[in-house]
C-alpha cells in the first residue's frame, strides 16, 4: 500500500520572503516529482536519472555557484533549505544534492583557480554530478592515513589506489579526490586532485546494497596508473587536509539538513497515521501516551532545525561555526533515529512492513550517525573546543 501526504507547513524560523519562496518552490516539486519514485528507487536501488536532470534544470545542482558561470548565485542557507526538503520526501535525493553543493562546488568555490572555476562550474551547474572521494578501505575516521599514492610525471600525476564508500559515484562525471604524495609525510602529503571519470586508469568499482538511502549510488572507486594532468591539483600541493576538513566541516551542516528533513518526514507520516489508526473505539492521538510522544518529536525535531539554521547562518556570515557545525551533525543524527524509530512504533506492526513510508526513514536515519564523521568523532571535536584545544 502506498501513501501520499498533503504537507503541511514548517513552523516559522526566521525566514526572509525569498528564502520561503524557494523553500516552499522546492517543497512543492519534492511532492510532486519525487515522491512518486521514491518507493521504487528505495527497491531498485536506483536513482531515476529524469530526476537528476530536473534537478539542474530548478537551479538545484548550483545554489551557491556565481551566475556568471551558470549557477544560481544564492546562499549557503538556501542549499541547506533544499536539502532538508528533500530529505523529508527522500533522503536519497536529499544527500545528492547535499553532495553536490557543500562538498563539490563549495571545494571548486572556495579553492579552484580561475581557470578551474571557468571549466568546471558551469558543467557542475547544468549537467555534471560531482563526488567527493576521500574515504579508504584503512581510512575511514582516521582520515589522512591515506594509502591512494600521488606522482609527479613530466606534466601529469599518477594515482594509484582504491577509494570507498563514494556518495553518487556511479553519476558523477567529476571527482573532488584526495591522495598522498608520501605517506611518510602524513597529513602534509595529501592533496587534491579534480579527476574526470573518462580520464585514463579510472574506473567506477562495486556499487554497495546499503540498508538506507538506497537510490543514492555508493561506490569503490579503482585508480590504476590513472594519469590526471598536473594542471588539475585543487589549491596548493600538500594543502588538501586543509580542503577536506573545512569542506567537511561545511558539509556536516548538510547532513544536519538532511537528518530533520528525515525526521520532519517520519512525523508528519506518524501525526497523520495516528488520527486515521482507531483503537476501542477512538483515533490513538487521543491517548495521552500517543500525543505525548508526538510532542516529544515536535520539540526535538524544532530544536534541531534551530540548530541547523543558526549554524548555516554563521557559515553565511563568514564567522567560525567549527563547534556548531559538530553539535548539528551529532545532535541532528541522534534526533533522526530517535524520531523515526518512535514513527515505526506508533504505526504498530503496520510499520514494520514496507507497505507504509516509514520503515524507509528508519532505514534512511541510520547513516547520519556514520558518514561525514560519526557521532563519537564530533563529541571528540566538540569536547577539544569546550576545553580549550584546538
Amino acid at each position: 500500500m502506498s501513501e501520499t501526504l498533503t504537507h503541511r507547513p514548517a513552523p516559522v524560523t526566521v525566514l526572509s520572503e525569498d528564502e520561503t519562496l524557494f523553500r516552499d518552490t522546492v517543497r512543492q516539486f519534492a511532492e510532486e516529482k519525487i515522491r512518486p519514485h521514491v518507493k521504487e528507487m528505495d527497491e531498485k536501488a536506483i536513482f531515476d536519472p529524469g530526476l537528476l536532470q530536473e534537478f539542474f534544470q530548478l537551479g538545484l545542482m548550483g545554489i551557491e555557484i556565481p551566475e556568471q558561470f551558470g549557477g544560481s548565485g544564492g546562499t549557503f542557507f538556501e542549499a541547506i533549505l533544499a536539502v532538508e526538503e528533500f530529505s523529508r520526501v527522500d533522503a536519497s535525493a536529499g544527500v545528492i544534492v547535499d553532495v553536490q553543493n557543500t562538498l563539490v562546488n563549495n571545494a571548486f568555490v572556495r579553492w579552484g583557480s580561475g581557470a578551474q572555476k571557468k571549466d568546471y562550474l558551469p558543467r557542475m551547474a547544468t549537467n555534471t554530478v560531482g563526488a567527493y572521494a576521500l574515504s579508504e578501505a584503512a581510512s575511514g575516521s582516521d582520515a589522512f592515513a591515506l594509502q591512494t599514492r600521488a606522482q609527479l610525471k613530466s606534466n601529469e600525476y599518477v594515482l594509484n589506489g582504491r577509494k570507498l564508500w563514494i556518495t553518487n559515484g556511479k553519476e558523477a562525471g567529476i571527482f573532488i579526490l584526495f591522495a598522498t604524495l608520501d605517506p611518510a609525510l602524513g597529513y602534509k602529503g595529501i592533496t587534491a586532485f579534480i579527476v574526470e571519470k573518462d580520464f585514463p586508469g579510472f574506473t567506477v568499482g562495486k556499487k554497495e546494497d546499503k540498508l538506507g538511502i538506497r537510490a543514492s549510488s555508493t561506490c569503490e572507486l579503482i585508480l590504476e596508473d590513472c594519469l590526471v594532468p598536473k594542471e588539475n591539483v585543487l589549491g596548493e600541493v600538500g594543502k588538501g587536509y586543509k580542503i577536506a576538513i573545512e569542506t567537511l566541516n561545511e558539509g556536516r551542516i548538510g547532513i544536519g539538513a538532511q537528518m530533520i528533513g528525515v525526521a520532519r518526514g517520519a512525523w508528519e507520516f506518524a501525526v497523520k497515521y495516528s488520527q486515521e489508526r482507531k483503537q476501542f473505539g477512538k483515533a490513538i492521538s487521543e491517548f495521552q501516551g500517543i500525543q505525548f510522544q508526538l510532542a516529544q518529536m515536535a520539540t526535538e525535531i524544532e530544536a534541531a532545525r534551530l540548530l541547523v539554521y543558526n549554524t548555516a547562518r554563521m557559515k553565511d556570515a563568514g564567522m567560525n561555526f567549527l563547534k556548531e557545525a559538530a553539535m548539528t551533525k551529532l545532535y541532528t543524527s541522534q534526533v533522526a533515529e530517535r524520531v523515526t524509530s518512535l514513527a515505526v512504533e506508533i504505526y504498530g506492526g503496520a510499520g514494520f512492513t514496507k507497505d507504509y513510508p516509514v520503515e524507509k526513514y528508519f532505514r534512511d536515519a541510520k547513516i547520519g550517525k556514520i558518514y561525514e564523521g560519526t557521532s563519537n568523532m564530533q563529541l571528540g571535536t566538540i569536547a577539544k573546543i569546550i576545553l580549550g584545544g584546538k
